[in-house]
C-alpha cells in the first residue's frame, strides 16, 4: 500500500480521490464510503472494511460480559448515591 495522497476540497465540499488510491482500495464508481471522524483525523472506509476492523479490535473480548459489568457497577454507584 502506498502512502500519502494530496486532495483538495472543492465546491460543495467534494473531494476527488486519486485514481491510484481508488484502484489500490478496489473502490469502483458508486462505492459507498463511510467517513469516521476521530481525534486524530478522518478515516475513510467501506462498510465491509469497517466491519472487519471492528471484528479485529473486538476479537477475544467478551462484549456482553463487559457491558454487564459496566451496568452492574453503574447500578451500585446509583444505589450508593
Amino acid at each position: 500500500m502506498s502512502g500519502t495522497e494530496s486532495m483538495r476540497v472543492g465546491d460543495r465540499g467534494r473531494v476527488v480521490l486519486p485514481a491510484a488510491m481508488r484502484e489500490r482500495r478496489n473502490w469502483a464508481e458508486g462505492t459507498t464510503l463511510i467517513a469516521i471522524e476521530t481525534k486524530r483525523g478522518v478515516i475513510l472506509t467501506t462498510r465491509a472494511e469497517l466491519e472487519r476492523l471492528v471484528r479485529e479490535q473486538l476479537a477475544g473480548t467478551d462484549v456482553v460480559a463487559a457491558l454487564l459489568e459496566e451496568r452492574r457497577a453503574s447500578s451500585v454507584r446509583e444505589d450508593n448515591a
